[in-house]
């Protein structure tokens, strides 16, 4: 396994050396298959403490508590990690698959670095597989040089790569400057997958239009150099059981019933947001629809109360930082337009939360609103699901993120058409106790259904084909 995010970071505390669990959809939704799969896991060493606690061949078992599988840290110096993880990939490539109208920008500089980087993981993967026969299964898009990289040093190695963001049209991806070599790099892959067939096909079209190849529109194939690699679909998903197994605990039931108490709304009404601060993700657009909303139903005034969680994300990239700055000012005109003797009605905590506590929120509110601009899946709408155990609450998703396609039940929100998602939460506040059954016992049964140990079966199955 191949990431930029490690599933496990370590840092300094009062206590010595502690680990944390990053903020990652993509690491979310691994973690349970290499714990359950095992093997190695190459990623980047971020945090502060993680040249403490390695190897010689800086390795660590994990997890901690009960290790499973190995992580390989990869170091990086501060000039790779601005160009390679700030530079092109957050400031290029995020920019140009997501259509939120945010300008890519790409530096020499910066590709320099991301082409660095993409060769100092190659090294690691090749050391790592010993001159064996293998299987590497590389994550996102800050490889996209990778697999070619490895095809060349090991043909024999089966590699597949998950691209966990939206592929752009062809024509949004023209403005790359470096795009031919993306997409030569990415066509080392045996195996491509992205979450929609619509992503897929952008991606033919863009292979179709810029590089020399032959694309097979009924296989779903792309032949460069006489070597064939499968594009498909495959949407990812979460650990079902795992989330359903803390919902349902009396340490969850005790602290859901403390967040209720703690902002004084055991007779009101609880919404829940839980995102990274990402232009992506329609932060400002959702505290707009509940400002809308405030406006057309007053009744609800003083008995709504909205709770944004989440860390603050790539704050080092000047867009983030104002991104950032421009939802909490957002936050604060809104709640003094409306904020009563004791009451406002969004209050927003910029903090990294535990699984448990995600799970608590989740199980809390009446309603989750996941208003994404632009999102190739978006995890937290299925978490949110897996911890409804009591098989209420309503969640609210744009129509812009995957998980839409496959959760017809949600009431589904245009983030950008302010007063039809301000209809929306007034809808799902005043939804029927046994449409709320209905329509969550219905999404429930499709996400534990289509679980992540289901979405990493149909790859592995499509890469032992390969071997």
């Amino acid at each position: 396994m191949v990431s930029c995010r490690e599933p496990y970071l370590h840092a300094y505390s009062n206590q010595g050396v502690t680990y944390i669990t990053p903020a990652s959809g993509m690491a979310t939704a691994i973690m349970p298959i290499m714990t359950a799969c095992g093997g190695v896991w190459i990623a980047h060493g971020s945090g502060e403490a993680d040249r403490e606690v390695v190897d010689e061949l800086d390795h660590i078992a994990v997890p901690p508590e009960d290790p499973k599988y190995t992580l390989r840290r990869v170091w990086l110096s501060k000039e790779e990690e601005d160009g390679f993880y700030y530079g092109y990939a957050n400031e290029g490539l995020w920019p140009l698959s997501h259509i939120v109208y945010s300008r890519p920008t790409f530096r020499a500089k910066d590709w320099e670095m991301y082409r660095r980087v993409n060769e100092k993981f190659c090294e690691a993967v090749i050391q790592e597989l010993h001159g064996k026969p293998g299987f590497v299964f590389i994550q996102d898009y800050h490889f996209s040089l990778l697999s070619r990289l490895i095809k060349n040093k090991r043909p024999d190695v089966v590699v597949a790569q998950f691209w966990h963001i939206p592929w752009p049209n062809r024509e949004a991806f023209r403005v790359c400057p470096h795009g031919d070599d993306i997409l030569d790099g990415l066509l080392g892959n045996d195996i491509l997958g992205f979450h929609l067939r619509y992503h897929c096909l952008n991606f033919l079209e863009t292979i179709n239009h810029n590089i020399e190849a032959i694309v097979n529109y009924e296989r779903f194939s792309v032949t460069r150099y006489g070597r064939e690699s499968l594009i498909r679909a495959f949407p990812i998903s979460i650990d079902f059981a795992a989330i359903s197994e803390i919902a349902s605990s009396e340490e969850t039931e005790k602290r859901s019933a403390e967040i209720r108490g703690d902002f004084r709304v055991r007779d009101k009404w609880l919404g829940v947001g839980i995102d990274r601060i990402d232009y992506t993700k329609g932060i400002i657009e959702r505290f707009a629809a509940i400002d809308c909303f405030l406006e057309k139903y007053p009744a609800f005034r003083g008995k709504f109360v909205f709770m944004q969680l989440g860390p603050i994300s790539r704050i080092r990239i000047p867009k983030y930082r104002e991104y950032n700055d421009a939802v909490y000012r957002v936050m604060v005109e809104i709640n003094d337009k409306w904020k009563l003797k004791d009451w406002q009605p969004i209050i927003m905590k910029k903090i990294h939360l535990s699984l448990g506590e995600v799970v608590a929120y989740f199980r809390a509110a009446d309603l989750c609103i996941v208003s994404s601009i632009h999102d190739g899946m978006n995890l937290v709408a299925k978490e949110f699901i897996a911890a409804r155990v009591d098989h209420d609450g309503v969640l609210l998703l744009s129509q812009f993120a995957g998980a839409a396609r496959e959760l017809p039940e949600a009431l589904m929100i245009n983030p950008l058409a302010v007063d039809q998602f301000a209809d929306q939460i007034r809808n799902a506040l005043e939804m029927s106790p046994e449409e709320k059954t209905r329509r969550m016992s219905k999404m429930r049964n499709s996400v534990e259904r289509n679980n992540v140990f289901r979405w990493a079966g149909h790859i592995l199955k499509e890469m032992k084909k390969e071997r």
